[in-house]
């Protein structure tokens, strides 16, 4: 009976399910590799500035100088100032180039959020998120709120899609296989499961030594 026993036990532990990660551990690890993936993007400002669109860049410039125009004209024939130019203690040349500072003054911070609104709406595509609700939000938020809109985008945006470093398609930054050739396109440690990154030797959580660590180097090595 005892023998029968402690095979029941035996065979009770060797069937016992995996430790399985809390879905709070699962979701931390992810968010910490979207950092980390954030964080090895590289911009480049004139990269980011052909984002926004050419057809909205026209605009602005077209609207800008016709503003310009009319502010002049206006303040050059006294239309609004009883056909004196304003202000007038300065002559018509010294007035026209006063309105056109004002205009300036004006529009340029006005270029800058539209120019932004395209940006945003540009980037959200790239990175695989909802262009026309991140534009709306930020929209939106804009008359009330300023700048939140774009701090918020700025803050939770997507990591930008990278290639897979196994058959070269691109994947999200969300993705934890391609889903062309089903690389695992998030390595982990197979002692204590937790996210390790490409090229690690051993595992940063608990320095378990990764006999599968794939990096540059290696793969250099295994191919001479």
């Amino acid at each position: 009976m005892n023998n029968v026993s402690k095979n029941k036990n035996t065979i009770e532990v060797s069937t016992m399910p995996e430790y399985q990660e809390p879905v709070s551990e699962r979701f931390t690890e992810k968010v910490r590799l979207i950092r980390f993936r954030m964080k090895q993007e590289r911009f480049r400002f004139v990269d980011e500035i052909r984002l926004v669109p050419r057809w909205l860049v026209i605009s602005v410039v077209i609207l800008f100088v016709l503003a310009e125009v009319i502010a002049v004209t206006i303040n050059w024939t006294g239309v609004a100032n009883d056909g004196q130019p304003w202000p007038t203690e300065y002559t018509q040349i010294e007035g026209a180039l006063v309105m056109a500072g004002i205009v300036a003054g004006i529009a340029i911070p006005i270029a800058c959020v539209l120019f932004l609104i395209g940006y945003v709406n540009s980037d959200a595509k790239r990175r695989g998120m909802h262009s026309t609700l991140w534009t709306l939000l930020v929209i939106v938020l804009l008359p009330a709120y300023l700048a939140t809109g774009f701090i918020i985008y700025f803050l939770v945006r997507e990591p930008l899609p990278y290639n897979c470093p196994q058959c070269g398609s691109t994947v999200s930054a969300r993705f934890n296989y391609c889903p062309e050739c089903k690389h695992n396109l998030r390595p982990a440690c197979p002692r204590c499961r937790r996210g390790v990154r490409d090229g690690d030797h051993y595992c940063p959580h608990c320095g378990h030594e990764l006999a599968g660590a794939t990096s540059a180097e290696q793969v250099g090595l295994q191919k001479n």
